[in-house]
Formats: structure tokens, sequence, C-alpha cells
């Protein structure tokens, strides 16, 4: 009895492995998401399921800098967990604007806490849409710290980050701005 079971256990094992295995891979190749860099979590591509809020990052060619600071930050799977999650997405523009050198600093392994810190300012837990952030004062971010929210001529700002564009993703929202939010210090 032992000789019979022993290789079909190793039969069940294997046929699991490849299961587990090969949708992961055909999902990313099909969705075009490189995810080799990627770990954990944020490695996991689905391509039926809507986009998380890291994906739609990914996707995007004006969030290649946020994107490079979130895995230089390590934060990856933060972006992947199920939320809900609202971020507010700095543009390539938004870190351009930057003093010159203050990203290439804070990319340095040495300054991974502060860059860490920062995008983290960037989050805030639950789930605010467009018109959700217009009808409050301040959002608690992930920090713990508050970003004031103002409605000024239509436009919504946060911390005078303007609000450009807002998108769902299956793990909360995604509130495109023009400039990167500092936390206090």
């Amino acid at each position: 009895m032992k000789r019979i079971v022993i290789p079909i256990l190793a039969v069940i094992m294997l046929m699991l492995g490849f299961a587990c295995d090969t949708p992961q891979t055909q999902n990313s190749q099909a969705a075009g998401i490189e995810t080799s860099n990627l770990k954990g979590q944020s490695g996991v591509v689905d391509a039926e399921s809507e986009s998380n809020i890291l994906q739609i990052a990914i996707g995007s060619p004006d969030h290649t800098t946020l994107v490079a600071g979130v895995k230089a930050a390590g934060l990856e799977d933060v972006l992947t967990n199920a939320g809900p999650l609202t971020v507010f997405a700095p543009t390539n523009a938004a870190f351009d604007a930057l003093p010159a050198g203050t990203l290439e600093t804070l990319l340095k392994p040495e300054n991974k806490a502060t860059l860490a810190n920062i995008i983290t300012f960037h989050a805030a837990p639950g789930s605010y849409t467009g018109d959700n952030i217009k009808g409050v004062m301040g959002i608690g971010q992930a920090t713990g710290d508050k970003v004031k929210v103002e409605v000024i001529n239509g436009e919504t700002f946060v911390n005078g980050a303007k609000v450009i564009g807002t998108v769902k993703a299956s793990n909360g929202y995604v509130h495109v701005i023009d400039k990167v939010l500092l936390p206090p210090e």
C-alpha cells in the first residue's frame, strides 16, 4: 500500500505545482506587465480581474517615477493588498518639479525609510471616490498625518496638489495629482 501512496502523492504535488505556476505566468504575459522584479502578492497578476492600485500605476506612462519609488521603498505588496486604500499618485512631472537632486537622493538605499514615509503619506486607509474627497476637510493618511482637502472653483486640491483624475481600482481609488505631497516634519 505504501508503494502506491507515495507515487500518487508525488504526482499530485507535481500537478499542483504546475497548476499554481502556469496561470500566473500566462496571465502576466497576457497582461503585458513586467513582474520579474515583484515579489509576494505584488507579483501575482490576473488578467481577468480589475487592476489593483499598483497595476494601474505600472500601466501608466505618467507614473514611472512613482512606481520606481514604490519599488525602492519596498511597498509593492501594500498597494496590492485587498484594501480599501486611496492613493494620491503624483505624476512624473510632479516629481520633476522637486528641487534638483531630491529624487536621486531619496532613491538611494540608505534613504529607504524616508522614501517609504513620503510614499506612505500619499495613501489613506479607506475608499474615497472623487466625490467623497470633495465633501471632507481632511483625510487621515497611513502615516497618521492628515491632508487638507479644498474645493476651489470646482477643482479639488489635496494639500495644494490639484486632483487631475481619478481611477477606480480593485482595492480602492487612485487620484492623480500634480504635486508631490511631503509629510510634516
